[in-house]
């Protein structure tokens, strides 16, 4: 992917080697963070560990109605935040000109329907997180807080994707950014608030297969925004072949045969490896956000 070179976001905080004033008090949603071993519901902690390792928001986690914090809590958190533009590593420059291409792609879209689109804000973090969904830890992998409205990634994940999940290549590291901004433009359209509202009165069941059609949209908007980088000529031969093989690789059935051995459709959430496959790909073919209503197919 020829991403250097291009225009970087702003929209960043770097909170990489700061302090959240303690990780282990308090109410608001927490992702698992233990080990491989021990259960939780359905597909015990170790999948649920995974998943969550696996791009990012799980919305029956983090839309789980736990306590937020306040507002002058986050303001404390935001007091401490490095300034912008402090870190100029690789990496944080690759972010930055994801999360920028994310704008530039979603920006013309609203555009078109007569609306501004919000830009979301990336947080970079290292170890621990507080955000205004709660807190998290690195094994909780990328997220997206509704909440305040920002993306959390500790880049560390970006290796992990590669050795544990063996999804390599900066376009599948894309597709991480790329997915959790689709859950920010779901947030902006409603569907996220919609999707809390109704899993109030639903079986945990019924809220899996509402979850799965969340996270299918999100991978569909990923394909969208895959799709205007393709259009730009940055897109280089193996790319596409490497978003397909992240959403292949944790796809709920590919997780739970990698760490019990058998699978739980009940309990899927995110969706299985074809349907995130067809979804992103789906999302990339079309490039519009119309082919992307998961809530009216047959998943």
């Amino acid at each position: 992917m020829q991403w250097r070179g291009r225009r970087q976001s702003d929209n960043i905080e770097d909170r990489r080697g700061m302090s959240t004033g303690g990780m282990g008090g308090g109410g608001g949603f927490r992702l698992p963070t233990g080990g491989r071993g021990g259960g939780i519901g359905i597909g015990g902690l170790v999948v649920i560990l995974l998943i969550s390792w696996a791009l990012g928001i799980n919305p029956l986690t983090l839309l789980s109605g736990g306590d937020t914090y306040s507002d002058s809590g986050s303001q404390q958190q935001q007091s401490g935040t490095r300034p912008q533009g402090q870190s100029s590593d690789e990496t944080t420059a690759f972010v930055r000109t994801i999360l920028a291409e994310t704008e530039d792609t979603w920006g013309k879209i609203f555009q078109a329907s007569g609306e501004t689109y919000q830009k979301p804000t990336l947080v970079l973090f290292s170890g621990q997180v507080r955000s205004a969904c709660g807190n998290a830890t690195s094994a909780s992998g990328p997220f997206y807080c509704p909440v305040d409205r920002k993306v959390y990634l500790d880049t560390d994940f970006f290796r992990e994707l590669s050795q544990r999940f063996g999804a390599s290549g900066d376009f599948a590291q894309a597709y991480v950014i790329a997915h959790e901004v689709g859950h920010h433009v779901q947030n902006l359209t409603g569907v996220l608030p919609e999707f809390n509202q109704r899993r109030q009165s639903m079986s945990e069941s019924q809220a899996n297969a509402l979850s799965v059609k969340v996270e299918l949209q999100a991978d569909c908007y990923a394909g969208i925004w895959g799709k205007s980088t393709q259009q730009k000529g940055i897109l280089e031969a193996g790319d596409l072949e490497e978003a397909l093989n992240a959403a292949h690789q944790i796809g709920d059935d590919t997780l739970q045969k990698k760490t019990q051995g058998y699978v739980v459709p009940d309990s899927f959430n995110h969706g299985t490896s074809a349907q995130r496959v067809e979804w992103f790909r789906r999302g990339f073919e079309s490039g519009r956000v119309e082919d992307c209503d998961t809530f009216s197919a047959d998943i």
